[in-house]
C-alpha cells in the first residue's frame, strides 16, 4: 500500500459509520478555518436530496450530467468554504451511491478514488472507527429512540430527528446493529485494500479523550497548521450516560 504522507491535499474523506464521533470532529476541523467545512453532503442516496441539502431545488437542467456536475461543484465550494480544502463525512451507506455518480462524470478504467480525485483534488482518507461496536450500538439505538443525536456542552439541543421518545432495551437490536457497524468497518478496509490506499487511522476513544490533538494532527497531515487546534473549543458533549452503560453491562451478561 502507499502511505498517503505528501502535504498537497486539496480534499479529505472522513470515512466512518454512524455514532462514531465524526460530528464532533466535523465540527473541530470547520472551527479551526484550516479545512474547509466537512458534512455529509451526499448523505442520502438520491439526488433530489442532495439538490435540497446543497440549495439547488429550484434549478433545472438540461442533462443528468449537467446536474452532476452542478451539485458536485456547489458541494465542493460548501465543503471548502474558502480554506482551498474540501472536507466530506462519508457514511458507509452513502458510499455505493455516491460513486456510482461519480463513475457516471468519469466513466472508464479510472479507480474509484482516482474518480473522486478527479472531482475533489488529491484527497486523504481518513478511517474513524469505533472500536467497542456494543458501545456504538447501543448509542445509534437510544439516539434513534429519543430522536436526540447530539447535544451542546451547555446542555442545550444541537440536533434532535424526531420527537423525544423513551428508550426501550432491546437485546437483538442491539446484537445486529452492533453486527451492522461491524460490516460497515470491513467493507470500508476492503475498499482501502482493493484501492491500495493506507488511510489516516482514528479511533473514537482517541477524539473522545483528546480532541484537539486529532484535530491537530489531521491539520497537519493536510499540511496545515496544526497549533489552530488548540485554539479551537469542544462544541459537542457526549450523550453516554448511566442508560448507556447499564444496557452494555446487561448485553454482555446476556451472552
Amino acid at each position: 500500500m502507499t502511505l498517503q504522507n505528501d502535504t498537497d491535499y486539496r480534499a479529505y474523506v472522513l470515512c466512518t459509520s454512524p455514532r462514531s464521533g465524526s460530528t464532533l470532529l466535523c465540527k473541530l476541523l470547520a472551527a479551526s478555518g484550516q479545512a474547509g467545512n466537512p458534512k455529509s453532503y451526499f448523505h442520502e442516496p438520491d439526488l433530489d436530496a442532495w439538490q435540497t441539502y446543497l440549495d439547488l431545488e429550484t434549478t433545472r437542467f438540461a442533462t443528468n450530467l449537467d446536474r452532476l456536475r452542478a451539485l458536485f461543484a456547489a458541494a465542493r465550494e460548501k465543503g471548502t468554504s474558502g480554506t482551498g480544502i474540501f472536507g466530506l463525512r462519508l457514511q458507509r451507506h452513502s458510499f455505493d451511491f455516491l460513486f456510482r455518480q461519480l463513475e457516471t462524470l468519469h466513466p472508464g478504467e479510472m479507480s474509484l478514488a482516482a474518480k473522486f480525485e478527479a472531482v475533489f483534488g488529491k484527497t486523504l482518507f481518513i478511517h474513524l472507527t469505533r472500536t467497542d461496536k456494543v458501545a456504538q450500538a447501543v448509542s445509534f439505538i437510544k439516539a434513534s429512540q429519543t430522536g436526540l443525536w447530539h447535544r451542546a456542552p451547555d446542555g442545550t439541543e444541537l440536533e434532535r430527528l424526531a420527537p423525544p421518545g423513551e428508550p426501550v432495551y432491546d437485546r437483538e437490536q442491539i446484537r445486529a446493529q452492533a453486527q451492522l457497524m461491524e460490516r460497515y468497518d470491513l467493507s470500508w478496509a476492503d475498499w482501502f485494500e482493493k484501492e491500495c490506499i493506507d488511510p489516516m487511522r482514528i479511533t473514537y476513544s482517541d477524539l473522545s479523550s483528546c480532541p484537539q490533538k486529532v484535530t491537530g494532527n489531521i491539520l497537519e497531515a493536510l499540511g496545515r497548521d496544526a497549533a489552530q487546534a488548540e485554539k479551537v473549543d469542544v462544541p459537542v458533549a457526549r450523550l453516554s450516560d448511566g442508560l448507556n452503560a447499564s444496557w452494555i453491562e446487561r448485553f454482555r451478561k446476556e451472552g
